[in-house]
């Protein structure tokens, strides 16, 4: 057992082998040996010549280190690995984790939003986490600077799981460093990346999908309509998660991105109690006052977020640099003109479609 850990973590650190390429080869060979035996073949048939598998010493350094700083590590398939992590496409083949490991067979959910945020904002974060954490919720987050920290904080005492941009023992930004001393004795703390690994700018995006990835459903509580937490929630909705949002005032550049969100169909939250019935089941239909000879108009179904993510991306996907007329686009993907119009109108704001004279539409 130990030995087929210690071969898929080899396999794992090699030059060029990511989560989904680890995922393919431990399909295609059955075996992290297996793997690690065809591995040099793999890379000369993709053009790399001279390939090296990651050394064993490199290997056995990191497990070393990982034990010195009281960390565990848990793969795909074990025990200590979630199982709503391990259902996302790219899942970690491995997780560093410190601190209380019991925490992830518990229900989360991601709470995440700006570094600069505002006062009412954190506010209503450390208000949030503490319901969340009080209704049974493990709460998860990036341990960033302002409303990611102020989750941690007021979740502490009762189950918090930090997710790190660098190796589980690297705090960043250093100004959380008691913070995360704090959650690694009394939360958790995770990490894809091997202990002592400083974390650089590709880690953060990387990091957010495994936030989002352990949650049963994203909070929002604020974010600039192109921000850090906007693509967390755009990752969320990938991997079939509820996102959810909190409203601000329209004149602040820090809200944008919530009340984007809940424009396009994301549940508006108040308080914990708004999470946990846009997760629970549907409340029966309230008695009324019409009789049953009454006709009772048919609602209009309202498009949910995930319903507008899912256009969102049907639009890019029928859309190349070649410009293609509008009215052609919609009879492509047979929707209705009343929804295209609204999602094309988002992506033009987003930057992801071009509009160009006599109602051509492409991609930039």
């Amino acid at each position: 057992m130990e030995e087929d850990r210690f071969f898929r973590l080899r396999l794992l650190r090699s030059h060029r082998v990511g989560p989904v390429t680890f995922h393919r080869l431990m399909s295609e060979h059955g075996s992290a040996q297996a793997a690690l035996d065809a591995l040099p073949e793999v890379a000369r048939a993709a053009g790399v010549s001279n390939y090296t598998i990651c050394p064993e010493d490199i290997v056995a350094k990191e497990i070393a280190a990982g034990r010195a700083v009281g960390a565990s590590a848990a793969f795909i398939g074990e025990p200590d690995y979630p199982d709503a992590l391990a259902n996302i496409p790219d899942a970690p083949p491995m997780l560093w984790l410190r601190g209380e490991t019991a925490l992830m067979s518990k229900p989360m959910i991601s709470v995440v939003g700006a570094r600069n945020a505002s006062a009412i904002g954190v506010r209503m974060t450390r208000a949030l986490s503490r319901e969340l954490a009080e209704a049974g919720f493990v709460v998860v987050s990036g341990l960033a600077r302002g409303i990611d920290a102020a989750a941690h904080l007021a979740s502490l005492q009762t189950g918090t799981v930090a997710v790190f941009a660098g190796g589980v023992d690297v705090v960043y930004p250093a100004e959380n460093a008691q913070l995360g001393h704090d959650i690694a004795q009394k939360g958790l703390c995770v990490s894809e990346h091997p202990p002592g690994l400083t974390p650089m700018a590709r880690h953060f995006p990387a990091r957010n999908r495994i936030v989002s990835g352990l949650s049963r459903a994203v909070v929002v509580v604020e974010a600039a309509a192109k921000s850090g937490s906007l693509i967390t929630a755009r990752t969320a909705l990938d991997q079939g998660r509820d996102v959810l949002a909190v409203p601000g005032h329209p004149f602040d550049t820090r809200a944008s991105g919530c009340n984007l969100l809940i424009r396009d169909g994301a549940p508006l939250v108040r308080s914990a109690a708004d999470v946990i019935d846009a997760l629970g089941p549907t409340e029966a239909p309230r008695q009324n006052n019409l009789s049953l000879d009454t006709p009772v108009p048919a609602p209009k179904p309202k498009r949910s977020l995930r319903d507008t993510h899912a256009l969102h991306l049907l639009i890019l996907d029928r859309l190349s640099t070649a410009p293609v007329a509008e009215d052609q686009l919609i009879r492509d993907i047979d929707a209705d003109a009343a929804d295209i119009t609204p999602a094309l109108l988002d992506l033009e704001m987003e930057g992801r479609v071009s509009r160009q004279s006599g109602g051509l539409l492409s991609k930039p």
